[in-house]
């Protein structure tokens, strides 16, 4: 049977908009030219498909859709659990459900207790100037374990630059939400990737230089401040007047 809209919104409502994994918001405020954005994925616990993640041919087809079978995730965990069922068993993931309601029926108790949440930049955490990455290691070091992430490029001449500027970043924020579930193998791994991509950015003429601001977020339901490192990666055409100084041992911005 199809998923309800009923089950949809008892789903939402339980997790209180927001990923079981990570507890990130998953509806994107509008802003004055855009309407809002609906991040999260409602996703199965025992896959309905044959070769499915956590595929159990005892499972009634009609439990596949119903609430007791259904995780609110955003979308980067929802692939991570999914490309990791061995990991992310049934079991584990109606534990990681269960805890999260747990958590939003305790955040909604002391509702009234709650600080209006703020971002707070600290002076002396700004970065006086990013330095030019040169491996993948480098770019892994500033993306790692990031709440935020800050990107800037030059605007693509045609749709192979955009496509080439695209990947890197989406691929270099991927790595970033997923550092902390990966192993030193996937680390590895993902260094070497990033060094490739480094690469063709280069071939195609760009430098990616980058940084991490540690901003206070002060708020909420623990009441603050506590650190939020921001990830900032810029990528410049190297002929841009705007990079000051490059120094082949590290580089500066």
């Amino acid at each position: 049977m199809p998923l309800t809209d009923k089950t949809r919104k008892i789903l939402w409502g339980s997790s209180g908009n927001r990923c079981a994994v990570c507890r990130r918001e998953l509806l994107i405020s509008s802003t004055p030219v855009d309407a809002e954005s609906i991040v999260g994925e409602e996703c199965h616990i025992i896959s309905g498909k044959l070769r499915g993640p956590r595929y159990d041919a005892t499972c009634p087809v009609e439990k596949i859709d119903t609430f007791e079978n259904l995780i609110l995730l955003c979308a980067v965990h929802h692939k991570m659990i999914d490309d990791q069922p061995e990991t992310y068993t049934t079991e584990l993931l109606r534990t990681l459900k269960g805890n999260h309601g747990k958590w939003v029926r305790a955040a909604l108790a002391d509702e009234k207790k709650v600080q209006p949440v703020n971002l707070r930049r600290v002076k002396e955490n700004i970065p006086s100037h990013l330095v030019r990455l040169k491996s993948g290691r480098d770019v892994l070091k500033i993306v790692g374990d990031a709440y935020a992430f800050q990107f800037d490029h030059p605007d693509p001449i045609d749709e192979e630059e955009a496509q080439l500027l695209a990947s890197f970043l989406q691929d270099a924020q991927d790595w970033g939400d997923l550092s902390s579930e990966l192993e030193a193998g996937a680390r590895v791994n993902a260094a070497f990737d990033m060094t490739e991509r480094l690469g063709q950015l280069e071939g195609a003429g760009f430098w990616v230089f980058g940084g991490r601001e540690i901003q206070h977020l002060e708020g909420g339901i623990s009441g603050g401040p506590s650190d939020w490192p921001v990830a900032i990666l810029e990528i410049y055409r190297t002929t841009d007047p705007e990079i000051l100084k490059e120094d082949l041992t590290g580089g500066e911005k």
